[in-house]
């Protein structure tokens, strides 16, 4: 079975709790493939929370879920030494970080203290603990997910740093009128997530990150996301454009494009198709420009303005 197929089997099983939403499934695998993390922003009540368990459960992998509060403190989300009376001793309890997905529930609740907690947790896959280095499981990825608009009062925004390091932010959208009939005949007799079945494995998903690594990049597709890359920094509507860490980001869910697609080369439709989830939220707009356009418009702006390579089939 090749790798298209099996996106497919997991589309179809994750289908079964969440209609309409096969684009979001393969944006989320192919960042799955790539190590890379993933900032769900929709309004409250369109499945973000059902989408990563469903995810963990149809990959065999596991699931913990931290719901972000003011209260809550970096210890409750990496872990604590602490004294055990019994034993005279202290121990090392590690927190909810030590999964293979992990769900950070209304991220933008948290102080900047305990968001920052997660800075080494989704750059290095591991943790320090009172000097002690931990390594996570593998595959390890944090899916976040944040309500775009909430009130300003209590909620306190990712900087600049953090959003740099989600691989992907993805917008969740409304259902369609009959996606939403779907919905109603699905769950008319109770939550269908019970049946849901690993279609993948750990092993699977191991061997298609190796795998992805593999997908060629033509010279001509690399200048063409540099150009992308370069026009974002010497753009008159933004600040601050795209880092080197988003180049890299581009370029690898480009290959994993062309992966889901059984292709073992990348086209520039790949990184058209991608770049909207993976350079809008890393970019900055100038106070003036924030007030006339979105991050998602100037980004579709760039790609109209550079020039796409004629594609020459495979490499």
């Amino acid at each position: 079975m090749n790798t298209s197929e099996k996106l497919e089997l997991l589309k179809k099983e994750i289908g079964q709790v969440l209609i309409g939403k096969d684009d979001i499934v393969e944006m989320i695998f192919i960042s799955l493939i790539n190590d890379g993390h993933v900032l769900l922003e929709s309004v409250p009540g369109t499945g973000k929370t059902l989408l990563a368990k469903s995810f963990a459960k149809t990959i065999n992998g596991s699931f913990k879920r931290i719901q972000f509060t003011p209260d809550l403190l970096p210890s409750d989300v990496t872990g604590i030494q602490f004294f055990h009376p019994k034993e005279q001793d202290f121990q090392l309890r590690i927190g909810p970080v030590m999964t293979n997905i992990l769900l950070a529930d209304e991220i933008n609740r948290a102080t900047p203290r305990t968001q920052s907690s997660l800075l080494e947790v989704m750059e290095e896959r591991q943790v320090t603990i009172d000097g002690e280095t931990i390594s996570l499981p593998k595959p390890f990825i944090v899916i976040a997910t944040q309500n775009p608009i909430e009130s300003q009062q209590g909620t306190f925004a990712l900087p600049e740093a953090q959003m740099d390091r989600f691989f992907m932010q993805i917008q969740l959208d409304y259902p369609t009128f009959e996606e939403e009939k779907n919905i109603l005949k699905t769950y008319r007799n109770g939550t269908p997530f019970s049946n849901l079945k690993n279609v993948l494995t750990i092993e699977d998903i191991h061997q298609m990150k190796e795998d992805v690594k593999t997908v060629l990049i033509s010279e001509e597709v690399e200048d063409y996301i540099l150009n992308i890359v370069h026009l974002s920094r010497n753009h008159e509507d933004i600040q601050m454009g795209i880092s080197p860490r988003g180049t890299l980001a581009l370029m690898r869910a480009a290959q994993g494009k062309a992966y889901v697609n059984n292709r073992t080369f990348v086209t520039p439709q790949d990184v058209k198709d991608v770049a909207v989830f993976l350079l809008a939220h890393r970019l900055v707009l100038s106070l003036e420009a924030s007030l006339r356009k979105t991050n998602i418009q100037v980004i579709e702006s760039i790609l109209k303005n550079v020039e796409v390579p004629v594609e020459h089939g495979a490499i």
